[in-house]
């Protein structure tokens, strides 16, 4: 028992590192609840196992580039989460989204067992999120705003703003992403007006993606919403001040 229990641990710290670019001993720790030298004794194992581990001094653990292993196989209750993911996705209003999804749980089911797949097929029929149920489609630009955001690729824009749907044109260094039930909204540093802003995708009309980069904001997004937070509460102490 205890070694079947130690296999799919050292499974999962490999499925963990092939995820996540580098992982310390503390997170693997904290994420199987063991202690740092049991993570120290499976990375061994692996490493004796013939997986190429790199070890980062300071940072942690690494699988070597280029080092991939077979496709997971999915439980029927994990297959079952990324299709009622898949629904809800289908009901999104950003058109290249819902592409690239389709295309990746496409990936996904081409790896599930024949009944899985199946009962999966069958779960999907049978869910239905109820908003957005004219399937409306405001935008195609989320995919590419998310590669400019992780790639730090300058982005000009036609935007048309909320209170008069005047048309100006906006070099911005996109940050992050969020989203209601009704728009996705990109935060972005605006260089017309000098500060960061909130867009909302239905309202950008045209979209380039510069050939220059920017250097990243160092700036969490919680670190964000509390700044505009504080704002918020300024304006209310100094209701002359312009909240920006």
């Amino acid at each position: 028992m205890q070694d079947t229990k130690r296999l799919s641990r050292l499974t999962a710290i490999l499925l963990q590192l092939q995820t996540k670019r580098v992982s310390n001993a503390s997170e693997l720790a904290e994420k199987f609840s063991v202690s740092k030298r049991t993570i120290y004794r499976d990375i061994k194992a692996l490493e004796q196992a013939g997986v190429p581990i790199c070890t980062e001094e300071g940072k942690g653990y690494s699988l070597v580039e280029g080092y991939t292993i077979p496709p997971v196989m999915f439980t029927e209750s994990e297959a079952n989460a990324l299709i009622t993911a898949q629904r809800l996705i289908l009901q999104n209003k950003d058109s290249s989204f819902i592409k690239e999804y389709t295309e990746a749980i496409n990936k996904v089911k081409s790896v599930l067992k024949n009944h899985t797949k199946d009962k999966a097929n069958l779960l999907s029929d049978r869910i239905q999120f109820r908003y957005n149920l004219e399937n409306d489609k405001t935008s195609n630009y989320l995919s590419t705003l998310q590669l400019a955001i992780t790639n730090n690729f300058l982005c000009k824009i036609e935007y048309s703003t909320l209170e008069t749907h005047t048309i100006t044109q906006r070099k911005i260094e996109p940050f992050a992403l969020y989203s209601t039930q009704e728009n996705w909204l990109l935060i972005a540093f605006c260089r017309l007006r000098n500060e960061f802003r909130a867009f909302r995708l239905d309202k950008i009309q045209k979209l380039e993606v510069l050939n220059q980069s920017f250097d990243s904001h160092d700036m969490t997004l919680q670190e964000y919403f509390e700044e505009c937070k504080r704002k918020y509460l300024e304006s209310l102490l100094s209701p002359d001040k312009p909240l920006t």
